[in-house]
């Protein structure tokens, strides 16, 4: 499509998806239930049968209109990298290192073992060593993928053929011939514009009747931005954005809990109303990522290969983290923490197996003075985050 009439061509396109979507939206809500209940979706909702890789232990939760039941832990695709960052961007040739392919392996395998059933990737790395570890096993787990390099945050690539390679690429990287959601990646900060998500749109329709993908979802680091989204594009079905141990509803009234909201990090931020709202009202998936912060809630430098069960100071905080997020936010429908050993795995798990022992006092102290801590002096290119303390 070219000229005027591209314009014109997609919104025809939308008017006749959003009806397909807004069946969807009904069949969910009745799936789900009405009132809360519908943000706090749980197994015993769904036959097992009809649950990836079910685990009795793990809790699931439904992602939105999707109607697909996910483990509220749930896997991201960064892990610790030889130089102690968290995220593999490529690998030379598109090989992976035998190291690397045997580490993803051992920790998928654990996932799977744990009832962990949702992986998110973002990198052409990630495609490559998750697709090395799921051969053989690929229907074990829900994938969400874009690659960073191709998406559109790049705005070169906003046309439909540029993302419809992004998602061939993806698939070819995995050695599969579908993913369950693609989740495109905006650009952070909020400045992607509408006619670029018209474009993923329209891809994603394709891309659907092709049978690629199955489900389509957006991401961004700016709340406002996916809120438009949200209620301009009835297609979106999943978001994904940054929640932390600190992160409060907004629009609640300010008590001696709730005074974070008076002092808000960012004074272009609208506190009196959440996107937690909005993904209620258009029954809209929530997966969740940066819990710890992008590692930055840590001390330790660790770098990969990352050899042991790790320092219990560490692993109570990431535990008790996960574990603050689910329990405050119900609309969420799954945390996807980097996880690089099997121990972190199964320290992960235990946050959803254990959940109704509710923290201790003494816990909840903790955890907060740590985090307030270690957020207050997060590096120049993480003080973003502190713009999600109240959403």
């Amino acid at each position: 499509m070219s000229g005027s009439d591209s314009s014109m061509s997609r919104r025809q396109l939308f008017e006749r998806t959003s009806k397909a979507a807004i069946v969807a939206a009904v069949s969910g809500e009745a799936l789900a239930g009405t009132g809360d209940s519908a943000a706090r979706p749980q197994a015993r909702r769904e036959p097992a049968a009809r649950i990836v890789n079910f685990n009795p232990k793990m809790k699931y939760r439904r992602m939105g209109k999707t109607n697909l039941m996910v483990s509220e832990i749930s896997l991201g695709g960064h892990w610790k990298t030889r130089e102690g960052g968290r995220v593999w961007a490529f690998f030379a040739n598109d090989e992976v290192p035998e190291d690397v392919a045997k580490n993803r392996t051992e920790v998928v395998s654990a996932c799977i073992d744990a009832g962990i059933n949702y992986l998110d990737i973002t990198t052409p790395a990630e495609c490559l060593s998750y697709g090395a570890a799921l051969k053989g096993r690929r229907a074990r787990m829900i994938v969400g993928a874009d690659d960073h390099r191709l998406g559109i945050r790049d705005f070169d690539n906003c046309s439909v053929p540029r993302q419809i390679k992004n998602v061939e690429e993806c698939l070819r990287r995995l050695g599969t011939d579908y993913l369950d959601i693609w989740r495109v990646q905006a650009r952070m900060d909020g400045s992607s514009k509408d006619e670029h998500m018209e474009v993923c749109v329209e891809t994603a329709v394709k891309l659907l009747k092709a049978g690629k993908i199955r489900h389509f979802g957006v991401s961004s680091h700016n709340r406002n931005w996916l809120k438009k989204v949200i209620e301009r594009h009835p297609q979106v079905e999943m978001v994904i954005f940054p929640c932390t141990a600190r992160t409060r509803k907004a629009g609640q009234p300010i008590t001696r809990e709730n005074i974070i909201e008076q002092s808000g990090w960012s004074n272009a931020n609208d506190f009196t109303t959440s996107i937690f709202d909005t993904v209620r009202k258009h029954n809209v998936g929530v997966v969740t990522i940066k819990p710890f912060a992008g590692g930055h809630l840590f001390k330790s430098e660790a770098k990969f290969p990352v050899v042991g069960v790790g320092l219990k100071e560490e692993n109570d905080l990431a535990r008790l983290t996960l574990q603050c997020i689910l329990a405050l936010h119900g609309e969420i429908t799954c945390i996807v923490p980097g996880l690089t050993t099997i121990y972190e795995v199964d320290n992960a798990a235990r946050v959803s197996y254990m959940r109704e022992a509710a923290m201790t006092p003494a816990e909840t102290r903790w955890l907060e003075k740590v985090t307030e801590e270690r957020l207050a002096s997060l590096p120049d290119d993480y003080r973003w985050l502190r713009d999600w303390d109240v959403i």
